[in-house]
């Protein structure tokens, strides 16, 4: 059976901020028996003008993408959000586009998250890899109610020697991240984020584990004003044994 080819959307906080999350979902998509791509050509999903109103720029954008991954088999993000953005909205924003509605239709079909890509669509039932820490698993807003992934990453978790896994109280609130919504209501998504901190401290767990990089910024950051000991990692860093990178949180 031929390997699927698959393009891996990379996102923009990842290039940026975190590099070793895209390469640990090369290695996973490499394990799972797919031969992945890193378009040079790809952009930013286009989440922040689409979130800000900016319609036309949004579309342009989504065009973009379209183009650069449209021969890939599957489109794959290490992120709950971005992979919301190109499976649910692009439909939406091209709906009326004459010469783009059935192509983003047919795009959005391959668009997926990454770990629940590797559990549904590949079939990844466990993962060769350690870690020995006591952990708590925070569920994105994105993941949770547009991409409708739960069960997945906790399932290869469980798979992970030395970890321990524990469900954050209040585990579908936000963490107050949301996109530009921190930058514009600083105070309110403090407060936010404290209060998913707060619920993290009644886990007893000593590392945060998330599959949007958004969210692990926001609350790492957070922790760091507020001199809280936690460690963040994306959750594809750990199944992917790739943890030699200090986790975020960590004191340079």
């Amino acid at each position: 059976m031929a390997r699927p080819k698959v393009g891996l959307f990379v996102t923009c906080l990842v290039d940026l901020l975190r590099p070793n999350v895209g390469f640990a979902a090369l290695k996973l998509l490499g394990d799972a028996g797919c031969d992945t791509a890193v378009p040079r050509a790809q952009t930013c999903c286009g989440q922040p003008a689409y979130n800000s109103g900016d319609r036309a720029d949004a579309a342009a954008i989504a065009r973009r993408v379209i183009e650069t991954f449209e021969t890939f088999d599957y489109v794959v993000a290490p992120s709950g959000s971005c992979a919301g953005m190109l499976r649910v909205h692009f439909p939406a924003l091209l709906a009326d586009d004459p010469d783009w509605a059935a192509r983003a239709n047919a795009f959005a079909a391959r668009c997926h998250e990454l770990i629940s890509f590797l559990v549904n669509v590949r079939g990844v039932t466990a993962v060769a890899a350690r870690c020995d820490a006591s952990a708590c698993y925070h569920d994105s807003c994105s993941s949770l109610r547009e991409m409708r992934v739960r069960n997945e990453p906790r399932k290869l978790l469980a798979t992970v020697s030395g970890l321990t896994v524990s469900d954050i109280p209040d585990a579908e609130a936000c963490c107050g991240f949301g996109g530009a919504f921190c930058v514009k209501y600083p105070d309110v998504s403090a407060r936010i984020g404290g209060d998913k901190l707060d619920c993290v401290s009644r886990t007893g767990a000593g590392l945060v584990l998330a599959a949007d990089l958004g969210c692990l910024v926001h609350l790492a950051g957070l922790a760091a004003r507020q001199n809280r000991a936690y460690q963040f990692r994306h959750v594809a860093e750990v199944l992917a044994d790739e943890t030699e990178t200090p986790p975020m949180g960590t004191p340079s």
